[in-house]
């Protein structure tokens, strides 16, 4: 009888102490000062492309393969809006599902998250035709799926794209260049993290 009230009290403890303690920012990744996604995206698909990423599927075409379906280190590239004016570009870590990715991509969020690395982050597919032209992304401050529908044009996939434990072991590397690349500079250590 004396072990559930003890049993109630050790859980009580312990739920308390987790709560109270700081949240953990699951899926960031560590970089030495803010990134943009493009030269996090480039050093770690290797896609070597420059510019806005709103630029990206048009300096694409005969250069790199583009499809609407995902494959991990593809890049999906996303159309701008007037809110995201120079588009987005996120590298695929992991086919889900059918119509459901994960990705590692830099500077989605806003305010404090702004220039973060995140990954493993969810993005599912809402298009009408199935075809990833219309996709909702995780929204990592509010832990949850985000409710707007970004437009996308598809997905880049260079010829030597990474497998998943390549992909994995060479975000943090691909985060740390990124974040001390300067634009319009050649990458430098994308080809020594793999």
């Amino acid at each position: 009888m004396a072990v559930l009230p003890r049993l109630s009290a050790l859980l009580l403890l312990l739920v308390l102490v987790a709560c109270g303690g700081p949240r953990p920012q699951i899926g960031t990744v560590p970089a030495p000062g803010p990134t943009t996604c493009v030269p996090f995206a480039r050093e770690l698909s290797g896609v070597a492309l420059f510019g806005d990423a709103r630029t990206w599927w048009a300096q694409s075409a005969g250069r790199y393969d583009r499809s609407q379906r995902p494959a991990i280190g593809s890049v999906l590239v996303f159309k701008p809006t007037r809110a995201m004016s120079s588009g987005h570009v996120a590298v695929v870590t992991q086919v889900v599902r059918a119509r459901e990715i994960r990705v590692a991509h830099a500077n989605w969020a806003s305010g404090r998250e702004k220039g973060v690395v995140l990954r493993d982050q969810q993005i599912i597919d809402v298009s009408p035709r199935n075809d990833w032209t219309q996709v909702q992304v995780w929204f990592a401050p509010g832990a949850h799926l985000g409710r707007t529908v970004w437009n996308t044009w598809g997905f880049i996939t260079a010829p030597d794209r990474p497998g998943e434990r390549e992909i994995a072991r060479a975000i943090p590397v691909a985060a740390r260049v990124a974040a001390t690349t300067r634009p319009g500079q050649q990458p430098s250590a994308r080809n020594t993290s793999r």
